[in-house]
């Protein structure tokens, strides 16, 4: 009898401790502000719940919904209270989903230095680009006050220059620098070089992630178009996409990756507005709609199984089975899931993620969870994703510039 009353005390003591943990863990770790979806407002995670008092406020995100913000008290298995915070509760975001490839002609703004070079002169060899402290990855804007568009301007105006000075003015970490230029004579040439080897366009392959019918953009890549040799993403001056169809694949394979081939076709179904590390924007009129589907918020998203939506072959997009290994709500913008191919007819077609396959969908609880972004060049079945939410908030911001521009 006394045994027994020992190791029903020691029980209610284990449980109360365990209560009393949760209960400071949850008054610290439950924020003062929640946010929720609508259509999963009732709990904060299995343990907290949250009881809604009166309504406090609500506002209209820019016609794609609406927030309504509530007081709340947040208890513990619903029964215990934990402490109070207010909830603002949104609407569920949809977007179309897509997954098919497209080509994509990207022009920068002014043009990058990809790298430098010796000039042969009468005095020997010099560099005219690192005498003035010009770097690979640097971005010419304007020289002599003349913004610069393009590669062939650039050379034309240093061949009228010859021997003169002149003022250049380049983007190096997003701040702008005037300098005095001044070319060297290649006695082997016989004429004027600045030493230079400058890069004005791009182009490739790439998958569309989702088009939102709110705004008329779309969203692809998951990460940003980067210079083959500075690897620095390039300045956006203006671009298209195009219509693509496969022409094969190169399959990966460990220590080196994969590459979808693809012809362009010539209808333009959108214009480029932004080119940044979350991927590849714009708008379009042209994209094939889809039956909408429900965005993850980062927190919906979770280890387990899921799918991708990729365009391998000439038969279209095509649902593979995946897992998300690890979910990491860190600071990398594009880097926020570990995942990996499982599909076997995937792997045997390409190996696992190839390049062109960034931006690809991925779903899971037939919700759109993220993007492709990146392969692990030791393991071509696996590689990141970025969140999807990520990337609607930033369709969501370019439409909002986009509507201030118009306005003003």
């Amino acid at each position: 009898m006394v045994k027994s009353i020992k190791a029903i005390r020691t029980a209610l003591m284990t449980v109360t401790f365990v209560l009393l943990c949760l209960l400071v863990y949850g008054f610290y770790a439950v924020p003062d502000e929640l946010y929720c979806i609508a259509d999963k407002r009732e709990s904060v995670n299995e343990i907290y719940t949250i009881t809604y008092g009166k309504k406090i406020g609500s506002d209209a995100r820019r016609n794609f919904g609406q927030s309504e913000k509530y007081e709340a008290e947040v208890s513990l298995l619903n029964v215990i209270p934990v402490k109070s915070s207010s909830v603002t509760v949104k609407s569920r975001d949809y977007v179309e989903v897509s997954g098919e490839l497209f080509g994509l002609r990207l022009f920068t703004e002014g043009v990058m230095i990809v790298g430098t070079d010796e000039v042969d002169t009468e005095m020997g060899t010099v560099s005219p680009a690192r005498s003035a402290g010009l770097q690979k990855g640097d971005v010419i804007y304007s020289i002599n006050g003349t913004k610069v568009k393009n590669s062939k301007q650039v050379s034309d105006i240093f061949l009228k220059a010859g021997a003169g000075s002149m003022t250049l003015e380049y983007i190096r970490d997003s701040r702008r620098y005037s300098i005095p230029f001044s070319l060297a004579y290649s006695v082997s040439e016989g004429k004027y070089k600045a030493g230079l080897w400058i890069r004005d366009s791009a182009a490739g392959i790439g998958t569309m992630t989702f088009y939102d019918a709110g705004t008329g953009m779309f969203a692809s890549l998951g990460h940003g178009v980067c210079d083959v040799d500075t690897g620095e993403i390039l300045p956006l001056s203006n671009g298209d996409i195009v219509s693509a169809h496969i022409s094969g694949c190169y399959k990966g394979k460990s220590g080196k990756a994969g590459e979808l081939c693809g012809v362009f076709n010539p209808e333009i179904k959108g214009e480029l507005l932004c080119n940044c590390e979350t991927g590849v924007y714009g708008k379009a009129d042209k994209i094939s709609v889809k039956s909408p589907m429900p965005v993850a918020t980062k927190s919906e998203v979770k280890t387990g199984k899921a799918y991708i939506i990729s365009t391998v072959d000439k038969n279209g997009p095509e649902y593979y089975e995946i897992e998300i290994t690890k979910v990491m709500d860190n600071s990398s913008q594009n880097k926020n899931m570990v995942i990996k191919v499982t599909d076997s007819k995937l792997i045997e077609k390409t190996g696992g993620i190839v390049q062109g396959m960034s931006g690809s969908p991925i779903i899971q609880d037939n919700m759109l969870v993220g993007a492709v972004t990146h392969v692990f060049v030791s393991d071509p079945s696996q590689g990141y994703a970025i969140f999807a939410e990520t990337m609607l908030e930033k369709v969501r911001a370019l439409y909002g510039q986009e509507k201030i521009s118009a306005a003003s």
